[in-house]
């Protein structure tokens, strides 16, 4: 990563190590195990990652598994996995949210002796009423002045499994007048008799996360607790309980404004009813924005690090267009991606005077912009293949491939001309015949006629056949979050974002190639081998660049 990048939470970092407030920087990357990351995630990792690394600090990834109803173990293998994929290797250690369950509940205890805590029996519709609104003040518990013997008799029976769920919760005492919603007495245990992925059966209550996370903070020696804006609101109740709990060195927590893309849901909520309902296939679907669905996509590490770090990081809300990531990775690819050939939509072509049985070899560069990646021979045959679209049976203005009596040069070899071609019953095109000018091997014509176009082609011997899944938008509409009340995501799923090509042909050494490497298929785009499906191709991303530069 740059050694220059910077933004402004940088400042306030380095005004709280010249003023002696922190000695070292500590950060933390706290996902819930209850889903995939996504690019939104990319962004979080980014900052905590990368201003650890930039003051010679210490990153942790603690998992915030405090909510046992939807977290799994396979949320956090493939979070881990993720996150070391993007180079941000947890130099502080792993952790877990639920490492830190017998200090929440000790803490709880002294909130309660403290007289800062109290056992509540209102039901959940109760506590909303209670609560107030944005205009008016709540109302106190009618259980909120309780004597200490007796919240901690009831808080004990809760952790023994006394109550259903729901029955009852363990409030922070704190002002149900505040402007601030956050800080009207917020539930900080609940009770969920649900077995958890670590602590199996061991409790059968379990802290919030606003109660939870300052203290797994604190515990940690996190320094600057760097989340996104939605949390700016629950910073006082950090504060409230990292004071009223007693840390001598309080961690502090700043945030920056979330990730937002065009044409992307970020909600996890969302993204598994996707997965669940069968509309994609699975978590690594190549149009899922998640870490793993990118990955499988072709996107690397760094173009997603680089569509980070231009998308910028601020406090204000903005929305980036997609089209900046797919900048990213075609700028990355155009200078690392081997040249092959793949032919989406195959006609064969029939060279009538090329000799029967004859194989010969032109050169062809790998890598234009790399000289030292080389030079690769292709073979030339008396039938070949070309792109369907690069033949048209009348010619049209500045159309300058193939048509009947027009010429063209196949990329690297002969000058060819049209003199005929077949179709079969239903009016499809079968096959081209041409012949070639066999003087031009590499040269222009000796008579100086001049050849507008250069098409690819593939030998039909050498020819190897795959399957290509061409990936688009996985929605119609730019910004998700303007969706009118009366419809939902699903109404505007794009019905042609994933389409199976059957019978694409490529060199042979495609067919070789490792599971995730990439490729520029010339003049189709970019590609890569999928990880999950054998004998299949994944489009990565056009050739052109349509703007987000």
């Amino acid at each position: 990563m740059e050694e220059n990048v910077s933004f402004f939470l940088h400042d306030i970092i380095e005004d709280d190590l010249n003023n002696g407030r922190v000695e070292k920087i500590h950060t933390r990357f706290p996902p819930e195990p209850n889903g995939y990351l996504h690019i939104g995630s990319a962004k979080a990792i980014f900052i905590n990652h990368y201003t650890a690394q930039k003051y010679g600090g210490s990153f942790n990834l603690r998992y915030d598994d405090t909510n046992p109803v939807k977290e799994d173990d396979e949320y956090v293998k493939s979070i881990y996995e993720d996150l070391t994929w993007l180079g941000a290797i947890p130099d502080g250690g792993v952790f877990y949210g639920s490492d830190y369950f017998d200090k929440c509940y000790e803490y709880a205890i002294k909130l309660i002796k403290q007289g800062d805590a109290y056992v509540c029996d209102l039901s959940a519709d109760e506590l909303r009423e209670y609560r107030g609104t944005l205009t008016e003040p709540g109302k106190e518990s009618p259980y909120r002045n309780r004597t200490v013997e007796e919240n901690l008799e009831l808080f004990e029976r809760m952790k023994n499994g006394e109550f259903p769920d729901g029955y009852c919760t363990l409030r922070a005492k704190i002002d149900m007048k505040s402007p601030n919603i956050n800080m009207r007495d917020p539930a900080i245990y609940r009770i969920s008799h649900t077995s958890h992925h670590r602590q199996g059966d061991k409790w059968c209550i379990y802290p919030l996360y606003d109660y939870a996370h300052p203290i797994q903070d604190a515990l940690e020696g996190i320094t600057h607790s760097m989340c996104s804006l939605e949390f700016e609101n629950h910073r006082p109740l950090y504060d409230w309980v990292t004071e009223h709990v007693g840390f001598e060195k309080k961690p502090h927590q700043y945030e920056f404004a979330r990730l937002n893309v065009t044409y992307t849901v970020m909600s996890k909520r969302y993204l598994r009813s996707l997965v669940e309902t069968g509309i994609v296939d699975g978590w690594d679907d190549p149009r899922m924005p998640t870490l793993c669905g990118l990955r499988r996509r072709g996107y690397t590490p760094s173009s997603i690090i680089e569509f980070v770090k231009r998308a910028g990081v601020a406090k204000a809300y903005s929305i980036v267009d997609i089209n900046l990531l797919e900048h990213c990775i075609r700028d990355e690819l155009n200078f690392s991606a081997q040249r092959r050939i793949g032919i989406l939509d195959p006609v064969k072509v029939v060279i009538e005077n090329y000799p029967e049985g004859q194989t010969e070899y032109f050169e062809n560069q790998n890598n234009p912009n790399m000289p030292e990646a080389g030079t690769r021979q292709l073979p030339f045959t008396k039938e070949l293949y070309i792109e369907r679209s690069d033949f048209l049976e009348e010619k049209v203005p500045k159309f300058f491939r193939l048509y009947p009596g027009g010429e063209v040069r196949l990329m690297s070899a002969y000058i060819v001309k049209c003199t005929g071609y077949e179709k079969d019953e239903n009016g499809n095109v079968t096959l081209i015949k041409c012949t070639a000018d066999l003087e031009t091997r590499n040269n222009n014509p000796a008579d100086g006629r001049k050849i507008k176009g250069t098409i690819h082609w593939l030998s039909a011997e050498h020819a190897v056949s795959m399957t290509a899944m061409m990936y688009d938008k996985l929605f119609t509409i730019e910004n998700l979050s303007n969706i009118p009340e009366d419809k939902t995501y699903g109404d505007y799923l794009n019905p042609d974002s994933a389409k199976r090509l059957d019978n694409v042909l490529v060199e042979e050494s495609v067919k070789d190639a490792k599971p995730g490497e990439s490729f520029q298929f010339v003049r189709n785009g970019y590609f890569c081998i999928d990880t999950k499906h054998p004998n299949t191709i994944n489009s990565i991303v056009s050739l052109k660049d349509s703007k987000g530069k």
